[in-house]
């Protein structure tokens, strides 16, 4: 089996006319960035519904532009991990959800991205993973370091929930797998060929442990080319 057929790669948002005569053609349309994108690209990172909560509706306008295997992965909203800081967000979460649910098999990952300098805490953690019980494949960036120890690892563990495998130019989480998916996303403002090489190596070693792996660069200029890179460099360490 293909194990690199596992690893989606895609970037954080699609509508950046920065990309036009790069990525996109020059004139092409921002009602057309999403169906172009999705015919390359096999996954894309969200970053709309952490302002709002879409209607289903919307998403399911979005699914219909992308082919068969595409993936959408939703940033879940700042109501949640940033103005509730998980705590009281029963009813927000269940709208959310429903929503997202409307993606059908086209949804992927849901990253719940905490806020910086939100300290560990596991009780409150654990109290929301049970609140999440599993309704959505749920990956969880933390952005302070307090957070990178085994008791977080295993929390998330215990109820299948993924640690988003984070790297910026600031901060990097540790590299460990905790569910079916491995979440990673990838910060840097560049990254050289050994860098990305490091990365493929990484990522078919997870696909080869049998995780479905979804990873996400940032949306800098240079970003398609980087995913391209990235692709390629897996095929290689897979044929190797």
């Amino acid at each position: 089996m293909d194990r690199a057929a596992a690893i989606r790669i895609g970037t954080s948002g699609f509508s950046y006319k920065e990309w036009l005569g790069s990525f996109y053609p020059p004139k092409l349309a921002g009602s057309k960035m999403l169906a172009f994108y999705a015919e390359r690209l096999p996954t894309v990172e969200i970053n709309y519904t952490f302002r709002r909560i879409p209607r289903p509706e919307q998403l399911q306008g979005w699914a219909a532009q992308t082919p068969e295997g595409f993936r959408f992965a939703l940033k879940a909203p700042e109501r949640i991990t940033h103005h509730a800081r998980l705590k009281n967000a029963d009813a927000d979460l269940t709208r959310f959800i429903a929503s997202a649910l409307a993606l059908g098999v086209k949804l992927g990952p849901v990253l719940f991205q905490l806020p910086p300098g939100f300290k560990r805490d596991i009780p409150l953690l654990n109290d929301f993973l049970l609140l999440l019980d599993r309704r959505l494949t749920a990956a969880f960036e933390f952005r302070d370091k307090s957070w990178f120890d085994d008791s977080m690892l295993e929390a998330l563990r215990a109820k299948g929930a993924a640690l988003c495998i984070a790297e910026s130019d600031k901060l990097a989480s540790p590299i460990e797998r905790t569910a079916d998916q491995v979440y990673v996303r990838l910060r840097r403002e560049s990254y050289d060929e050994q860098a990305l090489r490091d990365w493929s190596k990484r990522l078919l070693g997870f696909a080869n442990d049998g995780a479905e792996v979804f990873v996400y660069l940032k949306h800098q200029s240079a970003a398609p080319g980087f995913v391209a890179q990235l692709q390629e460099l897996v095929g290689e360490a897979a044929r190797a």
